[in-house]
């Protein structure tokens, strides 16, 4: 089985990273794509991120009418910091004989020498970088470069529009938008 794995704060999980999924099924002919919310967020201590259980319950909203994705508990459930290095152990254990690779932002890439046992990573993963607003990826081999339409949606956007009373229509999945104002999420105004 060839496994995609995307993981990520998704703070709120948004379009562009769907957008992303599929691109990386298509082009890698993925045979499933796992979006793998972190638990406790080591790369971003001290920064207030959403409890677990809502950004759980977004990503599978977001995931739901995908067939080929899937939403995994594997981080949030595992106690502590959130390793990359240890989750792609864990799905090597779980899924023997899986290919596996690891769908990256340009940004984070480039990020991770920075990261918990980046050699381990590398070892147990295929990489498939993403460039973003315009970036020419310089990837290292045997790293893949996913084409990747430009979208141009940031969690951090959305969190501003949502708390500012704006419209974050198009930018999410109508039932993830839909979750954030029923529990009142992002210091919403205006209901």
């Amino acid at each position: 089985m060839r496994l995609g794995i995307l993981g990520g704060t998704f703070d709120p999980i948004h379009l562009g990273h769907l957008i992303l999924g599929e691109v990386a099924r298509e082009e890698l002919a993925l045979d499933r794509v796992l979006f793998i919310p972190t638990g406790v967020q080591w790369r971003k201590a001290g920064k207030e991120i959403t409890p677990a259980q809502h950004r759980v319950a977004m990503a599978r909203l977001a995931v739901e009418d995908n067939p080929a994705f899937e939403m995994s508990m594997l981080e949030v459930d595992r106690p502590g910091p959130s390793y990359t290095a240890e989750t792609l152990e864990a799905l090597v254990t779980e899924r023997p004989g899986s290919e596996v690779c690891l769908i990256l932002g340009h940004d984070a890439y480039e990020d991770l020498p920075h990261w918990v046992r980046p050699e381990r990573i590398r070892e147990l993963a295929t990489l498939a970088v993403a460039a973003r607003n315009g970036e020419s990826a310089r990837l290292e081999p045997p790293a893949i470069r996913l084409e990747m339409p430009e979208i141009g949606i940031s969690a951090t956007e959305i969190r501003e529009r949502v708390a500012a009373g704006r419209t974050i229509r198009y930018l999410v999945p109508a039932s993830v938008e839909a979750y954030i104002r029923e529990h009142g999420l992002y210091g919403i105004r205006g209901g």
